[in-house]
């Protein structure tokens, strides 16, 4: 689940999402914010503009008639997780286009899916409180980015994650 607070990202001409240091609070803010609508929800931050951008570790991407959409490289971090998705994605024949992305463009999404280190590629069952329209935490084009990203790396992370929860 995805909540979009109220705290802002900083602004890239105030200070780059690449900067790594010390340009976390407003970040750690949004995520506490998050966790008082829905203590299992990920804060994905909009800009000033009110476009999406990214949250704490974590990048978003939308998915609308088979193009998946991520924000523009200049408002977020673009690390690894976020770079092999895209990959994937164009290995699979998938149009991946960074544009801005406003919170209606994510309510109308057929799918939605985050991106981190921690989570690799992770569905999104709700924005908002707003149910995504498809079954279950992912779609079907998010879970072929997922089983093309444990092939990539030639470890099933769902099923050692489903493996410890029955133990």
């Amino acid at each position: 689940s995805v909540v979009v607070p109220s705290v802002r990202r900083v602004p890239p001409e105030s200070l780059s999402p690449r900067a790594k240091s010390h340009n976390y609070l407003n970040l750690i803010m949004a995520d506490l914010e998050a966790k008082v609508q829905d203590p299992e929800a990920w804060a994905i931050l909009l800009d000033n503009r009110g476009f999406l951008t990214e949250g704490i570790g974590s990048n978003i991407f939308t998915i609308k008639n088979e193009v998946i959409y991520t924000p523009k490289e200049q408002y977020v971090l673009g690390g690894i997780s976020r770079e092999t998705a895209i990959e994937l994605a164009n290995s699979l024949g998938l149009s991946v286009v960074e544009k801005d992305i406003d919170i209606f463009d994510a309510y109308t999404a057929d799918e939605i899916f985050l991106t981190s280190t921690s989570l690799c590629i992770c569905g999104v069952s709700k924005i908002q409180g707003r149910q995504m329209p498809h079954e279950g935490p992912s779609g079907p084009i998010t879970k072929a980015l997922m089983n093309a990203y444990v092939d990539l790396v030639e470890y099933d992370w769902i099923g050692q994650y489903l493996k410890q929860l029955e133990d």
